[in-house]
């Protein structure tokens, strides 16, 4: 049975550059991010994204993110790998991740799990979260 954490996180800075602009084709950026986590899961992640924006604004991305603090009363580190999109006309971000099996460090080796984010205008920068957890 998993545990649900639940959340916050605040982005403390982006810093998004295109790595590939040419006419015609979707932009591609690359954003570097730093976070820090409020709530069940405490402490921060350093994140790197990849987006592809549309014409209309809307933007598709992946994200890797290093995240180093405690998970309940457990401390210690793991990496979340995720998937997402950015809807330009409702300036929502919606985002799915997973724990990539066999980063958690500490008392939290071991751990296994999914969650994710909305983040709509009105809440950036602090982005509720979840992550439903277990311990191999």
């Amino acid at each position: 049975m998993s545990t649900r954490a639940t959340g916050r996180y605040e982005v403390k800075t982006w810093d998004e550059k295109p790595y590939q602009e040419v006419s015609g084709l979707p932009r591609l950026t690359r954003a570097s991010v730093t976070e820090s986590f409020q709530g069940d899961i405490e402490g921060d992640g350093t994140a790197e994204y990849l987006m592809i924006y549309r014409d209309d604004g809307s933007a598709s991305f992946v994200r890797v993110e290093r995240v180093i603090g405690q998970i309940g009363s457990r401390s210690g580190s793991f990496v979340l790998q995720g998937t997402g999109s950015y809807d330009h006309a409702t300036r929502t971000a919606e985002c799915s991740w997973f724990v990539v099996p066999g980063t958690g460090t500490g008392e939290l080796r071991g751990l296994r799990g999914a969650g994710g984010f909305v983040a709509k205008h009105a809440e950036y920068p602090n982005v509720p979260v979840t992550l439903d957890y277990t311990f191999e």
